[in-house]
């Protein structure tokens, strides 16, 4: 099978993001400016540069309440900061819970039943407990092609990494199992590893 993206692809869901996989979840925690906490997983997501670190998320759609962007961009373009929470297996609920279409005025932790606790670099929350956390200020929003595509870029300014995900100085992603987003309602969690070196290592 072949098809042109412009031309429709014919099946019943679309191809595309069962096509690009596994992709890691960026549970993004953000906060409005009169104080409102947001958080909402993003499957467009990765790390993008280790020196200094930086990563983005990309978000498509809108709502009508925020004037054609999500609850995470808004906020985050009028605070310039961000925490990206990492997904384990055993929050998965409350990450799907928190992918609803609340509004703006609806504290996404408090609607999941998350525990937050505060960020140390920038004033935003973060989800207690999660295997990891990577506070952030926004770099730059780069407008994508497509209605209400958009991609937020942030740099690193500080990491929580949960004690018992430590083994051997290591960050061990066995021990909490990541989330992983598929294509359609599918996701997969990291159970399984394998070592491979470099040729010049």
């Amino acid at each position: 099978m072949f098809y042109k993206p412009e031309d429709g692809h014919g099946l019943p869901r679309n191809p595309f993001k069962a096509i690009v996989t596994p992709r890691p979840v960026g549970w993004i925690s953000s906060r409005d400016v009169d104080g409102t906490d947001n958080i909402a997983p993003y499957s467009f997501f990765n790390a993008v540069a280790d020196e200094p670190p930086q990563v983005m998320f990309a978000s498509s759609g809108a709502k009508i309440d925020q004037n054609n962007s999500k609850d995470s961009v808004s906020n985050i373009r009028r605070t310039g900061i961000f925490c990206v929470n990492i997904v384990e297996y055993a929050m998965r609920t409350q990450m799907n819970a928190t992918s609803g279409d609340y509004g703006k005025d609806v504290d996404e932790f408090e609607q999941a039943g998350l525990a937050s606790a505060p960020c140390e670099t920038i004033p935003c929350s973060r989800v207690e407990g999660a295997p990891a956390a990577l506070e952030c200020r926004l770099t730059q929003i780069v407008r994508l092609r497509g209605e209400a595509n958009c991609m937020v870029l942030g740099e690193v300014t500080g990491i929580h990494l949960r004690d018992d995900c430590m083994s051997g100085g290591r960050f061990d992603v066995l021990k909490f199992q990541p989330v992983a987003r598929l294509g359609y309602r599918d996701y997969a969690r990291i159970a399984d590893l394998f070592e491979m070196a470099r040729p010049s290592d």
